[in-house]
């Protein structure tokens, strides 16, 4: 196969961490006769040094042209003001929206290696294996009206969250058709006793689950959500939620795995249109530069690449094996070491490349 994949290493931790799933990818390519080209761009804080832009229009032109686009993260305390008219984070919006990227996959799966590594006791996290999906691209992120006005010499501000059926629908119709693929559970997740946005996710979800009449369904309410993902995490399948319930959610799922440095993501849209894959963590400005960062969310996450887009499911799976070997084996960054002397991120990728060729 060849397939041209955009990287857009970023801010912070973000282009040592991208560098190794880089260099996983090569691997990927030389063992199974593929030849992955690659397109690097601009996006966030660095863009914004840059060329004033958070999302320069070639960075945009060069993922729209591409197969999928790798990316490692942005924003840092340099671009945090609130008050600033340009922001990193805007980049990463824009993107979605012009990549049309509906639905953000954020897999949470603890290995027997690292049940030791999550906050909660060690036979609560056993044998989770969730799927998180979240609506991407509408909700408060993206409702208008948006901004801030002085209302009799006071501050105030509005956020619209506002959901069209025809949204719901699509990336309800995603998480029903993943559901199948795996045990066969969907929940889906909205505040239904208060906003009139959940009444109509409610009822458009049962509408499409017509059509899914081998999909379990049930509904709950996201503050209950919050509370069952941490004492029966096992009991989940798909979640599928709007865009800031799904955001809240799927980052405290994340330390059921021990760190956010464990967790990939993919965010994708209508069929042959490139995927957009990320860690989810942040750029980690703390530790930018010093070489210890944890790569494999942003190695799963290529592994979620070479699956989703590319349709390379044999490669994706010899990569997600590869680390799983490498945590049995006791290979640590610091973010999940319990004893273990923590190795860096070179030589984790180091690992994974070992275990990739044995």
């Amino acid at each position: 196969m060849n397939a041209t994949i955009m990287l857009l290493p970023g801010d912070g931790i973000g282009p040592e961490v991208v560098a190794e799933a880089r260099r996983v990818l090569d691997a990927v390519a030389a063992r199974y006769g593929h030849t992955f080209a690659y397109k690097e761009g601009l996006i966030g804080g660095c863009a914004i040094d840059a060329t004033g832009a958070p999302l320069p229009e070639s960075t945009l032109a060069g993922c729209l042209s591409s197969d999928a686009v790798l990316l490692g993260a942005v924003g840092g305390p340099q671009w945090s003001d609130p008050r600033a008219a340009v922001r990193p984070e805007q980049g990463l919006l824009r993107l979605r929206q012009a990549m049309g990227v509906f639905a953000n996959l954020r897999p949470v799966k603890v290995l027997d290696a690292l049940a030791d590594a999550s906050p909660l006791r060690p036979e609560r996290v056993r044998g989770v294996d969730l799927l998180i999906v979240r609506e991407l691209t509408g909700g408060l992120y993206f409702g208008q009206p948006q901004g801030r006005e002085t209302v009799n010499d006071e501050r105030s501000a509005v956020d619209t969250l506002r959901y069209g059926e025809s949204e719901i629908r699509r990336v309800v119709g995603m998480a029903f058709e993943l559901a199948r693929a795996r045990r066969g559970r969907l929940t889906s997740v909205d505040k239904a006793n208060v906003l009139a946005s959940s009444r109509l996710w409610r009822e458009v979800t049962h509408e499409v689950a017509a059509d899914y009449p081998d999909v379990t369904v049930e509904d709950i309410l996201v503050d209950a959500c919050a509370m069952y993902l941490i004492n029966r995490p096992a009991d989940f399948d798909v979640i599928v939620t709007e865009n800031m319930f799904g955001d809240i959610l799927s980052d405290e799922a994340s330390m059921i795995t021990g760190s956010l440095g464990m967790l990939p993501s993919a965010s994708l849209g209508e069929a042959g249109r490139p995927g957009l894959y990320e860690p989810i963590h942040g750029s980690a400005p703390d530790i930018a530069g010093r070489g210890v960062a944890n790569p494999l969310a942003t190695i799963l996450s290529a592994a979620m690449l070479l699956r989703l887009s590319l349709g390379l499911s044999a490669e994706a799976d010899a990569v997600e094996a590869a680390v799983a070997r490498v945590l049995a084996d006791g290979g640590r960054t610091a973010d999940i070491a319990r004893g273990e002397t923590p190795i860096g991120t070179r030589a984790m990728g180091e690992r994974v490349l070992s275990s990739l060729a044995a």
